[in-house]
C-alpha cells in the first residue's frame, strides 16, 4: 500500500515540477533539497520554511498552508534574476496533484536577493495551499 503524502512532501513535488520545466532544467545543473556544499553554478535549493495547518471542526486536516523557499544561485546577477523569473512563472498560480494530495493554490509571497560565496542569490518565498 503506498504511503499517503501530506504537505510535508510538497517540496518534492515542487522539485519535480521545476525539473519538468524545459527552460528551468536547461539553466540549472541540479535542484537540491534544504542545502548543499557540492554544487556547480547555476543551481536551485528549496526548503519548507513554515507550515500552518487548517483543521476542520472534527479535527481532521482540511488543508495546510506552507511556505516554500526557493533559492536561485548563479554566477551573474542578471542570470540569477532570469532564473528567478522562470521559477516564478512556473510556480505562480500553480495547481497540481500527486499521490493523492493537491496543490490548490501557490503564489509568490516574498523575495529578496543577496551575494554569498561567489554566487548571486535570488530567494523566492511561495505560499502554497495543500
Amino acid at each position: 500500500m503506498p504511503q499517503i503524502k501530506t504537505s510535508l512532501s510538497a517540496g518534492q513535488m515542487i522539485r519535480s515540477i521545476l525539473l519538468e520545466d524545459e527552460e528551468v532544467s536547461a539553466r540549472v545543473t541540479k535542484i537540491f533539497p534544504v542545502d548543499t556544499t557540492e554544487a556547480r553554478l547555476p543551481y536551485i535549493v528549496y526548503r519548507r520554511a513554515g507550515m500552518e495547518p487548517r483543521p476542520t471542526k472534527s479535527g481532521r486536516p482540511a488543508s495546510d498552508w506552507i511556505q516554500e523557499e526557493i533559492y536561485c544561485y548563479c554566477a551573474s546577477y542578471t542570470e540569477s534574476v532570469e532564473l528567478a523569473e522562470l521559477v516564478r512563472n512556473r510556480l505562480d498560480n500553480l495547481v497540481a496533484e500527486d499521490c493523492g494530495y493537491r496543490i490548490s493554490g501557490c503564489y509568490l509571497s516574498d523575495s529578496e536577493e543577496g551575494y554569498e560565496n561567489d554566487a548571486f542569490i535570488q530567494k523566492l518565498v511561495f505560499s502554497i495551499k495543500i
